[in-house]
């Protein structure tokens, strides 16, 4: 594993490869069948790739500045790109992505921080997020605009997600250092791990190692 990064970049090489070998395609091919391993269904994935935007192993985070909070919200189609981002929307974004990484992590089997839930709940009321009726059904939208409409939005995909029973099969890496999101396809929804290889095997040597050290 790639020193710092995390266990979902560490298995795509970090960056995007440009395959120019049929050998090195073979190994990007089982790279990228790892990856699509963790992504989760349909607009779920925002939300994956939201909470994401932190590497907690190397302390890169793609929502550090209101520039580049505006750069990963246009990119996800939640954000135009002339939008005004400021301080208090980067302030706003950090804590909700934390909180939704607290349901993950309770997901996993953690217990849930019950200042996530306020979090939430404040968030929510912040970004105006409300149910609205048509002819063809009801839908949870944000009656805000720019970043915060878009945070709004992120906030009802999961809001949906809950209400159809996919939101509980997103978790956060149960590997203290890693917390990185990851959806359980498993069919007895047991995956702990981001990664086995990675995640999996450092806890069982810190595990093993503590045994040792207890005898």
């Amino acid at each position: 594993m790639l020193s710092g990064a995390s266990c979902e970049e560490a298995l795509t090489g970090k960056t995007h490869l440009l395959v120019s070998k049929p050998s090195v395609q073979s190994v990007t091919c089982q790279k990228v069948s790892l990856v699509t391993q963790l992504v989760a269904p349909g607009d779920l994935e925002v939300v994956r790739a939201f909470v994401n935007t932190i590497n907690l192993e190397s302390g890169v985070d793609r929502m550090e500045k209101p520039a580049a909070l505006r750069a990963w919200l246009s990119e996800q189609g939640l954000l135009e790109g002339v939008a005004r981002v400021t301080a208090k929307d980067v302030e706003l974004a950090k804590a909700v992505r934390e909180a939704i990484r607290a349901l993950l992590r309770a997901n996993a089997g953690d217990d849930l921080d019950p200042d996530a839930i306020r979090v939430l709940d404040r968030a929510a009321e912040t970004t105006g997020v409300r149910l609205r009726f048509s002819a063809t059904g009801a839908r949870l939208e944000s009656g805000a605009g720019g970043a915060r409409g878009a945070i709004g939005s992120l906030l009802a995909i999961v809001a949906a997600a809950m209400g159809e029973g996919t939101f509980d099969r997103m978790k956060a890496c149960r590997e203290g250092s890693c917390l990185w999101a990851f959806y359980d396809h498993s069919k007895n929804r047991s995956r702990t791990w981001c990664s086995m290889k990675v995640c999996g095997n450092r806890t069982k040597v810190r595990s093993y190692r503590r045994r040792q050290g207890d005898d």
